[in-house]
């Protein structure tokens, strides 16, 4: 599985987990594997999966340390993003947004293996899938002030 498979998989247990009290949160990243495959139509008309968790057990394992260990940097993440983020704090972040930069920050500091222009693309091709019509311009501007 790709690098950029694995990140979309860790944003979209990361961005799930959100929704759930502290206590559920870990509950919530075992759930994410065991839900079934998902399909829909994209804008085109042409069927696309949505949701696939069709891994090895070692990426499985590897997607739960990594979430996990974003779960735990949470309030220093967002420390780090609201000192760069003008106008806008984590608490008035969309979710996906805010997922996204949580995942890129941590790459960004913690992560020795992603460069960080790495990490700043791939967080935004994820605001363009996930996120709303300015998001990939707000993930670039945030990240590019944190580096």
């Amino acid at each position: 599985m790709t690098r950029s498979k694995m990140r979309e998989h860790c944003f979209k247990m990361l961005f799930c987990a959100d929704f759930y009290p502290a206590e559920e949160k870990t509950g919530q990243l075992i759930q994410y594997f065991e839900e079934p495959k998902e399909d829909d139509l994209n804008a085109d008309g042409v069927e696309e999966i949505i949701h696939d968790v069709d891994m090895s057990e070692e990426n499985a394992a590897y997607l739960r340390e990594r979430a996990e260990s974003v779960m735990a940097r949470i309030p220093e993440l967002d420390l780090k993003i609201n000192e760069v983020a003008e106008g806008w704090k984590t608490k008035r972040m969309g979710k996906a947004e805010l997922t996204i930069l949580r995942l890129a920050l941590y790459e960004i500091l913690f992560d020795e293996d992603v460069p960080e222009k790495v990490a700043i693309n791939e967080a935004v091709e994820l605001a363009k899938k996930y996120g709303g019509n300015e998001a990939p311009a707000f993930i670039n501007g945030v990240l590019a002030k944190l580096v």
